[in-house]
Parts: structure tokens; C-alpha cells; sequence
């Protein structure tokens, strides 16, 4: 589960980390109300307007039909109100959304750290997120902040530092220090960041994230460090054991079709193709995927209704498949395991029975316990889907119902 700035930041000050200080809008009179607030708290006129989407690049995104970027400095409070007209409820596109983008609902208004004073600014870059490989966390850090790290991973990556973590005994401070030194930092800004670090993980632990990325960390020009911005995502698995984290939920942000399939415990990511697939299982999802793009198709979307596909579930999963009018063809493609391949055709085809005429062409390929029963209950049906029992063969039926 992804969750926004503002969000994230008050986990990350919760758990003792240092963070750029602001107030959440939803409108413009809101935005100059926090403005100066912030003034009040920070004497200057200066604030920071971000857009809250999920998704990243909005500093360099643009507000659509207009030069208006995602993040913007604001010198005085008229200059709050204009940006924020500019950006609240206009559509935000950035490299990570696409060409649709996102609509602006909110914006943060941030106090502006980049203040004179004794020394330069300085950002850095700082990851947590588990290792799969390794088993372990890591904490990937450069000090190259405030750009996209595949940039910095594909041009310079001998500037990439990468700490990992045992978790059974979970970051020592001898670690903490080594990134500190690593990113070249000495006395106060050294202390400020070893505390950082210490922080930032114990928020990432105790949140059982999947994520936590602050681009940048900055080192103020008094040798505060702190975070500027934060990208967060919970382990959606773990959601059960932090109710407050599941409040956070923006349903907005989600893709409708995504939150209604979620209500029925289906995994569903929407593509863009013209085939839609419906399987049990990850790895059957994606080997469908390749034999869709194989025969000449391209799947329309992610969709695994998991080891207890029932009537219902099908029903659910087919109504979904359906509001995408690019689909063209609906692929079934059931591993009959734990599950009985005939229940599973019985869904279909009661399925098919209460939605009525459907306007596509359906294959259903129903392999495992079952399987021949299930192909004569479909073919016996009377009903207009296409059975099969190898997957090539179901893929030979995708390609003649899509030529």
C-alpha cells in the first residue's frame, strides 16, 4: 500500500526522524492559511507548494495544458493562492503516471529549507527496502540526492553505497556511523546523521514497510539533516497489524477497477491490452501474459483469483474484466490443484448464466484434478465458450477469435 508525502513524514517524525515541516491543503484558502502558519512558526514568506499523488517526478511533471510544475517555490502568499489554483484539482502527468496522470486533490505546504547560512546544502539519497536475494534489509544510500537513482545506478555507480542489515540483530551503530562517513559528513552534520539512520530504520521495522526512499536527505546550511521528501509502501500483507497505516489509504489514488477487486480478495492490475486473463496463481498469471503476447495478443490485465476460486469469485472476476472496453477476449486459465477444475467451470458457466450475453469471446482452459469433466461440463453447456485443456491449444483459440 502506497501512501503520501505528507503521510509518510509524519510516520518518519513519529519514530524521531528529522523532516521538512507542512501542513496538508485541499484548497487555496487552506494552502495560504498554512502558509502563514508557516510563517509564524519559521519568519519567512517562503513555502514550498508539492502536489500529493502517488507518484514520483512531480517537480519535473507539469500540470496538464499548462507550465505549471507539481512542486513549486512560492515567494509570497499570493503566489501560494495562484499555484495552488494552478495545481488542486487539475490532472499532474510526471514520468511515473503516464500520459493520463493523476488529479490533484491535495497539496503540502512545506516550510523552505534551503535557507542561507554558514555552509553549502547538501542532498544525498537513502533507501530502505528488503534484499530478497540476501535475506536481509538494506540501506542504499549516494550522495547524489534529488536525482532519479537509476540515473545515478546507470551513470555512476561506483557512487552508490549499499549497508545490509542482519535481522537478528538489526542495525548496529558502527553501521549508522559508516554511512555517515561514507557520505562525507563530520561533526554536527555526522551526529545528526548517524541519528537519522538510526531513526529512519526503526520507522521502517516497525512499520513492516516494503519501502522506505527519502530523496533528498538534506544537509541543511546549519548541519541539521533532514527529510525533504518520503516515498513509503507497507507490506500489504502485514496491513492486518497496523490499523492506523490502513487509514491511510487513499482510495482516490487507486484505480477504481483495482479497489472494487480488492473488496473481493482478487489481485487485479490494469494493463492495456486487448485481452483480458483470469488465472489462479502469480506464475500462471504472468506464463499467460507470454503466451497472450505470443499469439499475437496483449494482455488486459493482471488478474489472479487465488487457490479458491468459486462461483463468485469468477463472476466478480469476469464483471471486472468487462467495464475494460478494449478487451476483445477473455482468457481462463485454471491450475486445478487445490482446486477442483469442475467447480471452477461450474463457475463459469454460472457465471456467464447470471451476467447474461457477453459480448466477447471467452477461453477457458481448465488443467489438473477434474480437468476432462470440466471441458465436457463447459462443451455440454450450450453456452458460447471455447474450451481446452493445453495451453497451446488455448493459445491457438486466442489467436483465431482475435484474427
Amino acid at each position: 500500500m502506497n501512501i503520501h508525502e505528507y503521510q509518510a513524514k509524519e510516520i518518519l517524525k513519529n519514530y524521531g526522524v528529522a523532516i521538512q515541516e507542512g501542513q496538508v491543503a485541499t484548497t487555496a484558502d487552506e494552502a495560504v492559511i498554512a502558509a502563514q502558519q508557516m510563517k509564524a512558526l519559521y519568519d519567512s514568506d517562503w513555502v514550498v507548494l508539492k502536489s500529493q499523488i502517488h507518484a514520483g517526478g512531480r517537480g519535473k511533471g507539469k500540470i496538464v495544458g499548462t507550465e505549471q510544475r507539481g512542486v513549486a517555490l512560492a515567494k509570497n502568499h499570493d503566489a501560494v493562492r495562484q499555484i495552488a489554483n494552478n495545481l488542486l484539482g487539475n490532472t499532474l502527468v510526471t514520468i511515473q503516471t503516464g500520459a493520463r496522470g493523476k488529479k490533484v486533490n491535495k497539496v503540502l505546504v512545506a516550510q523552505d529549507v534551503y535557507y542561507p547560512g554558514a555552509s553549502e546544502t547538501k542532498e544525498f539519497y537513502m533507501s530502505v527496502l528488503l534484499d530478497r536475494s540476501k535475506a536481509q534489509n538494506v540501506i542504499i544510500y549516494t550522495t547524489e540526492g534529488g536525482m532519479d537513482i537509476e540515473e545515478v545506478a546507470h551513470n555512476t555507480p561506483e557512487k552508490i553505497f549499499k549497508e545490509w542489515i542482519d535481522p537478528l540483530v538489526g542495525l548496529q551503530p558502527f553501521q549508522a556511523r559508516k554511512i555517515a562517513f561514507n557520505l562525507g559528513l563530520s561533526g554536527k552534520a555526522n551526529k545528526e546523521m548517524v541519528n537519522f539512520v538510526s531513526s529512519l530504520y526503526k520507522a521502517y521495522i516497525a512499520c513492516d514497510a516494503a519501502m522506505f526512499e527519502i530523496n533528498p536527505v538534506l544537509k541543511t546550511s546549519d548541519d541539521k539533516i533532514i527529510a525533504v521528501d518520503a516515498k513509503v509502501g507497507i507490506d500489504d500483507n502485514a496491513l492486518y497489524r497496523h490499523p492506523a497505516l490502513l487509514a491511510l489509504r487513499d482510495l482516490d489514488e487507486e484505480d477504481p477497477a483495482e479497489v472494487e477487486a480488492s473488496e473481493f480478495d482478487l489481485n487485479y492490475v490494469q494493463l492495456d491490452g486487448n485481452v483480458g486473463c483470469m488465472v489462479n496463481g502469480a506464475g500462471l498469471a504472468m506464463a499467460t501474459m507470454d503466451i497472450i503476447k505470443l499469439s499475437g495478443g496483449e494482455p488486459a490485465n493482471f488478474l489472479d483469483v487465488g487457490g479458491t476460486a468459486n462461483a463468485e469469485k469468477v463472476e466478480k472476476a469476469m464483471r471486472i474484466i468487462l467495464k475494460d472496453p478494449k478487451v476483445k477476449a477473455i482468457l481462463i486459465n485454471i491450475f486445478g490443484g487445490i482446486v477442483r477444475c469442475d467447480r471452477v467451470a461450474q463457475g463459469v458457466v454460472d457465471a456467464y448464466n447470471s451476467i447474461g450475453e457477453i459480448p466477447v469471446p471467452i477461453i477457458v482452459r481448465l488443467q489438473g484434478t477434474n480437468a476432462i469433466e470440466a471441458k465436457q461440463l463447459i462443451d455440454n453447456s450450450g453456452l458460447k465458450v471455447k474450451s481446452a485443456i493445453a495451453l497451446k491449444e488455448a493459445a491457438d483459440l486466442v489467436k483465431i477469435v482475435l484474427s
